[in-house]
């Protein structure tokens, strides 16, 4: 057993223009510091390609939204501070590590990283959905945000956040984060 409220983290979810590579309009940091999830900081962000139809109909920024926002290089190192000496968090995050370390060149998850989707899946097998929104709908933890939606990046950041607190909080949460960070020594790292 270990203490997983020893560690900061930063959770985080981004949302892209929906070209290929993705382009940020969106991320959001929400940090758990001693076990308690933090408020998330969001950056709105002018990507250099429009937002596809597609993109928009899932999120809901359009292109008008981000037009007078600044360029990811404007608040890059807001962002990489943001997440600096932590061990990223996010639901799926091979998706949001990836357009992160393309649009932030040199930063990079050095405390490690924990996937809750697949830390869900481990603790929660039976679960109805690993989706993040039905997911903290089933467990109860996805009320009290108004004015926010799923598929923005402040919202997906503080129900991926509450929804780590629950995975840890869970018996054998804490050990399955150490798992997934493989200071365990195990091959079956959850990222």
């Amino acid at each position: 057993m270990n203490d997983w409220t020893s560690r900061s983290y930063a959770v985080v979810d981004v949302e892209g223009n929906g070209q290929r590579p993705p382009s940020l309009v969106e991320v959001a940091v929400a940090p758990i510091d001693h076990g308690v999830a933090g408020p998330a900081v969001s950056w709105a962000i002018r990507p250099p390609a429009p937002i596809t139809e597609i993109a928009r109909r899932i999120h809901g920024i359009s292109n008008s939204d981000v037009a007078a926002q600044p360029p990811i290089s404007a608040v890059a190192d807001d962002i990489a501070a943001a997440m600096a000496g932590r061990v990223f968090v996010a639901h799926a995050a091979y998706v949001d590590l990836g357009v992160l370390t393309r649009e932030l060149p040199g930063w990079g998850p050095a405390a490690g990283v924990v996937d809750t989707l697949k830390l869900s899946r481990s603790l929660l097998a039976d679960a109805p959905s690993h989706k993040l929104t039905l997911l903290a709908a089933h467990l109860g933890i996805a009320g009290g945000l108004p004015g926010l939606r799923s598929h923005r990046a402040g919202y997906d950041a503080t129900m991926c956040a509450r929804l780590f607190v629950y995975l840890a909080e869970l018996p054998g949460g804490a050990d399955a984060i150490t798992t997934s960070l493989g200071e365990d020594g195990a091959d079956d790292a959850l990222f």
